[in-house]
């Protein structure tokens, strides 16, 4: 879908903003017809909410909108849906990263999950603001659209071998290859947990490992997402409520594959592969048992304490392999625990990481870009509570304490501690609507991993394309 910025600035209204805390003095500044028309509406500056303000003949001349601070972006959020039909634009301009937020939230806000509904609904448009990078802004608004269509796509219509086509269409976009390892075949590549945990699915939605590489060059960074196209929970079963939003445990396969459609988007100079272990957790006479005790890719043994722990058995082939290249960055994404949304609720992404500089790079990151992490410790005095008897490592702890660290311990075994690792636990969903954030599929902690890969690569981050353009604007400057 397209996003809802136009360059089409004649007769666009101007959009000025107010906080709460500047709305008294904004207010001594109108003049006397359109204070009583701010009064009579009742308009505070409240962040989110908005007035338009009308001219001598009646008609709207202006609108303002209340924000929380000179940058934000969820106030801006709603108003594609709010203002009436048009082209708005802001006046005046704010400085880059406030203009970028601001036209960021105005696209996601215009944001449709259509395939089975289409909406003759007509949207504001916001002008595209002159300091905003408009490259760069699309490909951060396409990339949220991506994990949004994936989420809410039903089980029925995206299982492991729709997934590996989506995957497929994003790689040959960007000029990418993709290979994908199905069935039997994961036995015979070693990859004998994925297998495990998707073999009951049966004929059509076998598992498979997706495998997408792209660049020639640079540092090496490998971005692993958790692809469970549904879960049942296995042989322990969920009840019906807890299965009925399982479509979107494909989540952290669909942050994946956006991440990686940023980073080719932008020609960044470096070496991407991505690996989805995808498959759906179903109930069937061949579905793996509790207690089962399951061989992994790094040799390691797992027992099965719960067949619902399918996530972490599932990365654990897929880290292992990545692990094995010895990347320069690593990034997991994967709706893994109920544990880490009690702690953090829905919408804050908890964060693991053995390495402080990037933990650090990431709270950074996620506060520029308003889209937050929280680091939660992988307490290794709680590594005990994996221990099985009867084989190397259980896939969940006796009690029901830190359910989410156990979980990044248990990942933590199949990477080496000197591999620079980020692992996020995240809910990719929104359970209701909010300005910019519809109900359904939503893309967290994506903004701020992108922002992460380019830091952590320095100047090799930059795009060909802007180191030739630099280099050819230095040549032609004149002697001094």
């Amino acid at each position: 879908m397209s996003i809802t910025l136009t360059t089409r600035a004649k007769h666009s209204l101007p959009i000025e903003t107010v906080t709460a805390k500047g709305y008294p003095d904004w207010l001594k500044q109108q003049d006397s017809g359109a204070q009583a028309w701010i009064a009579a509406s009742r308009f505070r500056g409240k962040a989110g909410s908005h007035l338009m303000i009308p001219g001598p003949k009646g008609n709207p001349v202006r609108v303002v909108v209340g924000v929380e601070g000179a940058e934000d972006i969820w106030s801006f959020g709603g108003l594609p849906r709010a203002l009436p039909p048009g082209a708005y634009r802001l006046d005046p301009e704010p400085e880059r990263q406030s203009a970028t937020l601001a036209a960021l939230g105005w696209a996601l806000g215009g944001y449709r999950f259509e395939r089975y509904k289409r909406s003759e609904e007509k949207l504001a448009e916001l002008v595209w603001p002159k300091a905003v990078d408009r490259k760069a802004l699309t490909r951060a608004a396409e990339a949220t659209f991506l994990v949004r269509d994936l989420v809410n796509t039903p089980a029925g219509d995206l299982g492991p071998a729709e997934l590996a086509e989506e995957a497929m269409a994003v790689a040959k976009a960007h000029g990418g290859k993709c290979k994908v390892t199905v069935g039997s075949k994961l036995l015979e590549k070693k990859y004998p947990a994925i297998h495990a945990v998707g073999r009951a699915a049966g004929k059509g939605r076998e598992p498979r490992l997706i495998d997408l590489t792209w660049g020639e060059e640079g540092p090496l960074v490998v971005v692993v997402g958790k692809g469970v196209c549904f879960d049942t929970g296995g042989l322990d079963l969920k009840s019906a409520g807890g299965m009925k939003n399982m479509k979107k445990d494909m989540g952290g396969a669909a942050h994946a594959l956006a991440l990686a459609q940023m980073i080719m988007g932008a020609g960044l100079k470096l070496r991407l592969r991505v690996l989805v272990p995808a498959v759906e957790n179903a109930v069937s006479g061949d579905a793996f048992h509790p207690l089962d005790v399951l061989d992994t890719r790094k040799g390691l043994t797992v027992e099965v304490g719960n067949t619902d722990a399918e996530g972490r058995l599932i990365l654990c082939d897929a880290l292992a392999e990545a692990d094995r290249h010895k990347p320069d960055l690593m990034i997991d994404f994967a709706t893994l625990t109920g544990a880490a949304r009690v702690a953090l609720g829905p919408d804050l992404p908890a964060l693991f990481t053995r390495h402080d500089d990037l933990a650090e790079d990431f709270a950074t990151a996620g506060a520029r870009q308003q889209d937050p992490v929280w680091r939660l410790p992988l307490h290794t005095s709680y590594r005990k509570m994996l221990d099985s008897k009867i084989a190397d490592i259980n896939n969940v702890s006796d009690g029901g304490f830190a359910g989410a660290i156990t979980a990044g311990l248990f990942l933590a075994e199949f990477v080496h501690e000197s591999t620079l690792w980020a692992h996020i636990d995240l809910y990719a969903w929104n359970s209701s609507t909010r300005p910019g954030r519809p109900a359904g599929g939503e893309a967290m902690s994506l903004r701020a991993a992108y922002a992460v890969v380019e830091k952590r690569l320095g100047a090799d981050a930059r795009p060909k394309a802007k180191r030739q353009a630099k280099q050819a604007a230095r040549k032609k400057r004149p002697a001094q």
